[in-house]
């Protein structure tokens, strides 16, 4: 007798989802995602003005892009995340849906309920879709974890009172204690 068959679920059924309902698709399973807390949001965006301001200073061409924001990472249907920050540098990957491909930079900022997604399956899906850099954020540990995908360096530790280097932008580096305070 066969086994029951889970449903791979595609990108037209994250797009069914009630209003408002936000879920990330990775190979065909649906990952619900509760909203983030407000301490998730100051840092978000604290670390995307950031970003965006040095880029807008050193005249860059890449663009940040905060959640909710599309990513496609793969060539298919059944792969679609929302990360915290994307930053993405080849304008032919947007498109008036979000972005075809990988970015350059994500980051991503640890809730209770996404800590083993964004420590293990978005990991392995954005070094194996070619993101050049990631940065996993963890407000509870106050860590922040630094995987430059682009030279394959071992993963880098940091504590949010640290200046963090970024590895795709040589001369910027950001220190989280400085941008916010985390109550």
């Amino acid at each position: 007798m066969a086994l029951p068959q889970e449903k791979i679920y595609t990108i037209e059924d994250i797009y069914a989802l009630p209003e408002g309902q936000r879920a990330e698709l990775i190979n065909g399973q649906i990952y619900n995602m509760a909203p983030p807390n407000t301490n998730h949001q100051r840092i978000s965006f604290a670390l995307a003005r950031k970003i965006s301001d040095y880029i807008d200073q050193k005249k860059g061409i890449c663009e940040v892009f905060p959640a909710p924001f599309a990513v496609f990472l793969n060539a298919d249907d059944i792969t679609y995340v929302e990360p915290d920050i994307s930053v993405i540098c080849d304008k032919d990957k947007l498109d008036d849906k979000g972005c075809n491909g990988a970015p350059d930079w994500i980051i991503e900022i640890i809730s209770p309920s996404t800590e083993r997604m964004d420590y293990g399956i978005k990991l392995f899906k954005y070094r194996s879709a070619g993101v050049r850099e990631y940065w996993i954020v963890n407000p509870r540990t106050r860590i922040v974890n630094v995987f430059d995908f682009e030279f394959e360096k071992e993963s880098l530790q940091y504590s949010f009172d640290d200046h963090v280097p970024a590895c795709i932008y040589k001369d910027l580096s950001i220190c989280i204690s400085d941008l916010v305070k985390i109550e």
